[in-house]
């Protein structure tokens, strides 16, 4: 397959992952399975023979080992789907099986070439079952510990080496990495497996902590320090004495606050205000999705402080770029929701021919753009389970795939779209939103956003009862056909709708 490039947001490989990186080789990943315990399991391709897919064949195991077995789906056709790897990439011949690509039927064969193989292509088969056709390095003969960290991709195993080789230095360290990506669980990966394990872990999300308070919050205060301040309390530094100090947002703290970090940094000691200076033992986490040197170019952040804080540094990547383990984090997030609502017997529900989960949802969230990462994946998921508790059928259009802090600035090379381009495009393609993004080169995520942020589009829920009532009655019910009219989302529109039933209205 082609090189796979690993851009500034994941973790970039040394040695032995970089050997990893040289032999890659395609696989199929399974990213859902009526049984979801199958969700994780991996076949290998190989140029010696072709692979015939079908319900009876490859075998599947998972990364951490265990019995290899067919997909084993009566939901799968038993006619092969056969996979050639070539030259030129992937030969896909479909047979007579129920199979799609990329959301589209496979009734032809077909060419996957290694870039479109290093970017990921979901197969479902019978509607039921999906796959991620992707490249892989070799799993390496002693994997580390997983740490909580759930995924088995290359970027993933690559990060959870780095938390097993940061752990056992007891020096500062930074955490970059988008929003969402999970830099807390890694926080505590590194907190709880280091010489500090048994003393406390203290968080702070300075993004949260007022810019007149976030001194005493940091350090402390004696009683009668300030307005208000009626008793003595510990700061972070204090109540973490012995243990780690978790930072988080810490590109928000303020230029003075910055002064009194670096000092404590590099002395050791912490000033509560209104009374003395006292030592304590720390070690010091920090994360942030800023860009810190541009920070400091613009004199918004210490250079001093950004040089102490990264003595290490550990990059955590973003979901879309570990996709073969998106289906393993949905999955773990679905079935710990119905849990919680004590509705675990849905699960064995899934494999019913009418099922309210299919291959076919899971596989569009396998491809979607995931601005928030693996917490909008888990605010996805609870949806999910939402919806199947109230007996309903999970669909892409159902599920909330919008991120409410998606990026201030796009990336270098992204196109900035403004309402009249948008608005345009929904037009042309009936407010249908997979047309409109394709239109527009864009993820249904994004797509979603910038309706979310439009100051031209209305929404829906700001159709009136009546305009409703009217739109039905044209439209004999069809919610598409409504939403094209009332030129709103259609999955606002559904969802209004929805809303409106339980009411009673």
């Amino acid at each position: 397959m082609g090189e796979l490039e690993l851009d500034q947001s994941t973790v970039r490989p040394g040695g032995a992952a970089r050997l990893r990186e040289q032999l890659r080789a395609p696989c199929l990943t399974v990213v859902f399975h009526p049984d979801l315990s199958r969700v994780g399991e991996v076949a290998w391709l190989s140029a010696a023979q072709p692979l015939a897919l079908s319900r009876a064949s490859p075998s599947f195991v998972a990364p951490s080992g265990g019995p290899a077995r067919p997909l084993s789906s009566a939901l799968v056709s038993r006619s092969p789907l056969t996979l050639r790897v070539t030259p030129r990439g992937i030969e896909l011949e479909p047979g007579s099986a129920d199979v799609t690509l990329g959301g589209a039927p496979l009734t032809a064969p077909a060419l996957i070439t290694g870039e479109q193989v290093d970017a990921g292509q979901v197969l479902v088969l019978g509607g039921r079952v999906a796959l991620l056709l992707h490249s892989a390095g070799p799993r390496p003969p002693e994997p580390p510990p997983s740490f909580g960290l759930i995924g088995e991709s290359d970027v993933v195993l690559a990060l959870r080496r780095r938390v097993e080789q940061v752990a056992k230095v007891d020096v500062p360290v930074l955490l970059r990495g988008e929003t969402g990506s999970g830099k807390d669980l890694v926080a505590r990966a590194i907190a709880g497996n280091g010489a500090r394990a048994t003393g406390p872990f203290v968080t702070v999300n300075l993004a949260a902590v007022p810019s007149s308070t976030a001194v005493a919050e940091l350090f402390g205060h004696a009683a009668g320090a300030f307005t208000g301040a009626t008793a003595r309390r510990a700061g972070a530094f204090a109540r973490a004495d012995g243990g780690v100090l978790f930072l988080d947002e810490i590109g928000d703290v303020p230029l003075d606050v910055q002064a009194l970090l670096l000092r404590t940094l590099d002395s050791g000691e912490v000033q509560p205000l209104g009374s003395p200076s006292f030592r304590v033992d720390v070690r010091v986490i920090a994360a942030t999705d800023a860009d810190l040197e541009r920070k400091v170019k613009e004199g918004t952040f210490r250079e001093a402080l950004l040089h102490r804080l990264r003595a290490l540094t550990v990059v955590v990547p973003p979901l879309r770029a570990r996709r073969e383990d998106i289906g393993r984090l949905f999955a773990h997030a679905l079935r710990a929701e119905l849990a919680i609502a004590g509705r675990l017997d849905l699960l064995e529900r899934l494999s019913e021919p009418s099922a309210w989960l299919d291959g076919a949802t899971v596989a569009a969230l396998v491809m979607e753009a995931w601005p928030g990462n693996v917490r909008q994946l888990r605010n996805v998921a609870r949806q999910a389970a939402v919806i199947g508790i109230d007996q309903g059928v999970v669909t892409p259009a159902a599920l909330e795939l919008t991120e409410q802090s998606l990026e201030a600035e796009p990336r270098p090379g992204r196109r900035v779209l403004g309402d009249e381009e948008v608005v345009a495009a929904l037009r042309a393609h009936g407010f249908r939103p997979g047309e409109t993004a394709r239109a527009l080169g864009i993820s249904r995520t994004t797509l979603y956003a910038l309706i979310e942020r439009s100051t031209v589009l209305r929404k829906a829920k700001d159709v009136t009862e009546q305009e409703l009532a009217e739109a039905h009655s044209a439209c004999s019910g069809d919610v598409e056909a409504m939403a094209a009219r009332l030129e709103v989302s259609e999955r606002g529109l559904r969802l209004r709708l929805k809303e409106l039933e339980r009411a009673g209205r």
